[in-house]
């Protein structure tokens, strides 16, 4: 536990790594408050946070900045997390997203600034890159956003940097790659795997596979998320942008191993990259931080919290296909 105890504010802080931020944090004897809107996140992710007297959660929606500005006045860390996420919403409510992702970044980032915070951690989306050329890919790589989601995660991080330039702000942003593990969502449209995976398995149904399943991901556990998002906060380094990852890509396929089930294939999506894997050299050198869970060790403990999925939305081919049409019409280009 640091003796130096923070005030954080996370927003976003009941979704699913915004709640694990928090646990951690308070585990280190941190302050935590927390905005959130509860669009996607659920109350029940901090229950054990609550009972903490060094926490506090404020249901209130960040794009309003007059009503969360209080919040930030003697705060020294803020960690912006909340946004909305999702590739299908994203095509087909482009100016929700932009709402929440860009104008949400820019009254945080104000709000921020307004109450002189010592340190602002943004967290931003590997699909900024788009299907990239290198693997694994760095920080440098072309930007080529696909959909409205990940460009407006992108454009919430020039935000960021922007402040810290401008307005000398220490900020840095942080591309997350394909985080997983318990708490992640269990609800929305189709999308996350291990949610779509756990459960099929839980209704012996057979694993949805895109395409022929050799497409690889690099599965990042939340845990390793948190502790990049705390080792941040805690340096002194400003106005970079660092990757972080599993330090590995994995096949789908590798993942139906594990799980154990049969398999139904269903059409490759447009825009989606045959892999994902981050260059996590420039984290590892400037801020000694590296992933701590692997691939095996993550999947045994996602199947151990595998009763978290029993009322989770139920996919087959059909539903797929019925979800993904706006994809395939505005991506299959």
């Amino acid at each position: 536990m640091q003796n130096n105890s923070m005030r954080c504010l996370v927003t976003g802080g009941t979704g699913f790594i915004g709640s694990h931020l928090v646990d951690r944090l308070l585990t280190e004897g941190h302050r935590v408050t927390v905005l959130d809107n509860l669009s996607s996140g659920r109350i029940s992710n901090l229950e054990k946070a609550s009972e903490n007297p060094r926490f506090s959660c404020h249901e209130i929606d960040v794009s309003h900045i007059e009503e969360i500005k209080p919040f930030f006045e003697k705060i020294d860390w803020v960690f912006h997390l909340a946004a909305l996420a999702d590739i299908v919403p994203s095509i087909q409510q482009p100016l929700v997203y932009h709402r929440s992702n860009v104008d949400g970044t820019a009254c945080v980032l104000e709000a921020s600034r307004l109450a002189g915070v010592k340190r602002f951690i943004y967290a931003a989306s590997s699909s900024c890159y788009g299907i990239p050329d290198q693997y694994p890919t760095p920080e440098t790589a072309p930007i080529r956003p696909m959909y409205p989601y990940a460009l407006t995660k992108y454009l919430g991080e020039q935000y960021v940097l922007h402040w810290e330039k401008t307005y000398k702000m220490p900020a840095v942003s942080l591309r997350f790659f394909n985080v997983y593990g318990p708490r992640s969502r269990t609800t929305g449209t189709y999308g996350a795997v291990f949610g779509v995976f756990l459960a099929q398995k839980l209704a012996g149904k057979p694993f949805t596979v895109v395409g022929d399943g050799n497409q690889t991901r690099d599965f990042t556990f939340v845990t390793d998320v948190a502790d990049a998002l705390l080792r941040t906060a805690e340096s002194n380094v400003s106005g970079e942008v660092f990757n972080v990852g599993s330090g590995n890509t994995y096949r789908v396929n590798e993942l139906v191993e594990l799980l154990q089930g049969d398999v139904v294939h269903i059409p490759k999506r447009p825009g989606e990259p045959d892999c994902t894997f981050a260059d996590i050299a420039k984290i590892k050198r400037v801020l000694h931080w590296q992933p701590k869970v692997s691939f095996q060790k993550g999947v045994r403990i996602m199947l151990d919290h595998i009763d978290a999925w029993r009322d989770a939305p139920l996919w087959d081919r059909d539903s797929i296909e019925v979800a993904t049409k706006d994809w395939f019409q505005y991506l299959g280009r």
